[in-house]
């Protein structure tokens, strides 16, 4: 019974045999990276700021936070990332969120729920960020939802993915600096009427596929806190180095 499961995969593979997620070689299986790719993507892993999740250079202890955590405590209670955001990772997030390689779904999700198990154990739902309904009309797809259900598939957790409502059309971040992203973003989101009730003391594990500055999940936590969320935390697939 087994082999009958597997055979549509296999037919699959013999007629559009699968390729790595970054670089496009083939590879032995779908949604893998081939050797090089998978060396030069850099996964995160302690010490890291407890709260944030910025990678330290040096173990300081597990309670350590980094310098603007300690100035100022994000809106969430903790983040976590799968990897760094660099040359690497950006070739498998562009392809992801753009270049419709949205097979890669599934190994994301269990990266995900590898780099976040900590937040995964004290959540009690999943929700994604929201894009806009007119930005998702053109890109057809929220990769934010997408790894939100893989999550929510490689851990058992509910998936709630119209929690939040983005009520605004927001720029992109992409080129604003740190305060004009903040200010995008402030007020742009709100919690689903429909969905209020069942948000009172519940713990939310948000998803996204990068964090920058924290700007967009900051003003979601912030959202979802005053909806009734005993408490927000992040994951993310990649995250921007602060320098």
């Amino acid at each position: 019974m087994a082999l009958l499961d597997k055979l549509p995969a296999l037919a699959l593979n013999a007629v559009l045999p699968p390729r790595c997620l970054a670089c496009g070689e083939m590879v032995a299986r779908s949604g893998a990276l081939c050797g090089p790719c998978w060396s030069e993507v850099e996964f995160l892993a302690p010490p890291l700021c407890a709260c944030c999740g910025l990678p330290f250079e040096y173990d300081t202890g597990p309670e350590a936070l980094c310098g603007e955590c300690t100035r100022s405590h994000p809106a969430y209670e903790r983040a976590r990332a799968v990897m760094r955001y660099n040359d690497a990772s950006k070739r498998l997030i562009l392809g992801f969120k753009h270049g419709d390689r949205t097979e890669g779904a599934p190994a994301y999700g269990a990266w995900l729920a590898r780099a976040g198990a900590t937040l995964i154990a004290e959540a009690d739902l999943i929700a994604p960020v929201p894009l806009h309904r007119w930005r998702l009309l053109g890109r057809r797809y929220n990769q934010a939802a997408l790894l939100a259900h893989a999550l929510g598939r490689a851990t058992d957790l509910p998936v709630v993915s119209d929690l939040l409502l983005r009520r605004r059309f927001t720029r992109s971040q992409g080129r604003l600096s740190p305060v004009a992203r903040k200010r995008n973003v402030a007020g742009a989101f709100a919690v689903k009427t429909a969905r209020a009730a069942g948000l009172a003391g519940r713990r939310v594990l948000l998803i996204d596929d990068v964090l920058t500055t924290g700007a967009t999940v900051s003003a979601c936590a912030r959202a979802l806190r005053r909806g009734g969320a005993a408490a927000v935390e992040v994951l993310v697939l990649a995250r921007v180095q602060r320098s």
